[in-house]
């Protein structure tokens, strides 16, 4: 210690270093340190503004337009089937007869009482006729001729009461013979001649599904119909020629279906189990190709955006506050951190909505070693990737050499 320099106490000397180190870490605050050997070596993609189709893809099933199940509306036993399962049939088309033997005899004294009834009433209408100009001259009582008046009534219901019991037994002879209510294919024969059928219990005969065109149920969260209620108002769907949404279908196995269906409805009730939407397609099926409880995949254009701003999801990384940022290369060559905001993903990248331009130069590798304001050495990400294959190997070959 020179002899010149007044001895200073312990506390003095460590309030003096105190405040030399808060000097230095405000100054480290200030700078950002530069990492040795010079710029940062970056991968950056340069923004552009690209179109973008968004689809979307949704699982569901097929499930017949129409289906009609065939129920015997008259008992009795069966004696002829008239069709072949699986084959297609036309509504009316004779599927079963059932014996009408008893309807038959049912019918006809339906048809002999209705024929007593008009018989009886030719009789009580004659003598209220020849009643009427005698009540004038008081040959017949007024009461006789009130008395023939009531009886030529109760001759007309009579009458009706037989016309409709005709009509009801005509109609359980035509229940004889079952017919198809619909066009379509039919299934699986559920009874065979000689079996005996109900219409207490309503016998299930046969079904008949017309799967010609098919519908498509499928399930969308909830929170989607709204958006792309308003993206079809807003016509950025790819319509068909009746202007509804385009559908694509994949099978079970993957192969997408020839032809594209629409899709024509939304329900209008959330299930709350599961917090979606069924929506509904519909494809032609001319082969039958499609049958119903198939599992599938749909596919449809959810909008269009002919200037969207796609960033490289390993571009994109999050601050504390959970927001979206990147980094680009600045006018000086330095980093800069961006707060972005981002609407969704399309593929592998981030559509941003705000926080960078058409331009900018996005760093997407060495993020870990890269800090606001760091100078960086940027490449072209693209070019880097479509170098020619054949420059590879030697890189690869000269790798291994200075390994040795």
């Amino acid at each position: 210690m020179h002899p010149s320099l007044p001895l200073k106490s312990g506390p003095a000397l460590l309030s003096l270093a105190a405040v030399l180190a808060l000097v230095a870490t405000g100054c480290s605050r200030q700078a950002p340190p530069r990492p040795p050997g010079g710029p940062v070596q970056v991968d950056v993609i340069t923004v552009t503004h690209s179109p973008v189709a968004f689809t979307r893809e949704l699982p569901g099933r097929t499930a017949a337009r129409r289906i009609a199940q065939v129920r015997a509306r008259v008992s009795g036993i069966v004696l002829k089937r008239l069709f072949t399962e699986g084959s297609e049939v036309k509504a009316g088309d004779v599927l079963y007869e059932i014996d009408p033997a008893p309807y038959a005899a049912v019918l006809a004294r339906a048809r002999a009482e209705l024929q007593r009834a008009e018989a009886n009433l030719v009789s009580v209408k004659l003598q209220a006729e020849r009643f009427k100009p005698l009540v004038a001259t008081n040959a017949v009582s007024k009461q006789q001729y009130d008395d023939a008046v009531a009886a030529m009534g109760v001759g007309e219901a009579a009458v009706a009461a037989a016309k409709a019991a005709v009509q009801a037994a005509e109609i359980d002879v035509g229940y004889t013979k079952v017919r198809s209510p619909i066009d379509g294919r039919i299934g699986l024969a559920e009874v065979t001649e000689g079996a005996y059928v109900q219409a207490g219990q309503a016998t299930l005969l046969a079904t008949v599904q017309q799967i010609d065109p098919i519908y498509v149920n499928l399930v969308q969260p909830s929170s989607e119909v709204a958006r792309i209620r308003r993206e079809f108002e807003e016509g950025r769907m790819k319509r068909d020629s009746q202007g509804q949404p385009e559908v694509t279908l994949l099978t079970e196995d993957g192969t997408e279906y020839p032809v594209r269906g629409r899709l024509e409805f939304s329900d209008i009730t959330v299930d709350r189990a599961t917090g979606s939407v069924t929506l509904r397609a519909l494809f032609p099926n001319p082969e039958g190709r499609l049958l119903p409880g198939t599992f599938v995949r749909a596919r449809y254009e959810e909008g269009f955006n002919p200037q969207a701003l796609l960033v490289p999801q390993q571009g994109v990384t999050r601050n504390y506050r959970g927001d979206p940022t990147a980094y680009v290369v600045g006018a000086n060559g330095a980093a800069e951190l961006r707060t972005l905001q981002t609407s969704r993903v399309y593929r592998d990248q981030w559509i941003v909505e705000s926080g960078l331009a058409a331009g900018d130069r996005v760093i997407v590798s060495n993020l870990q070693r890269i800090r606001p304001g760091v100078p960086v050495q940027p490449v072209d990400a693209a070019a880097k990737q479509s170098a020619p294959a054949e420059k590879q190997p030697a890189a690869a070959k000269q790798a291994a050499d200075s390994s040795r």
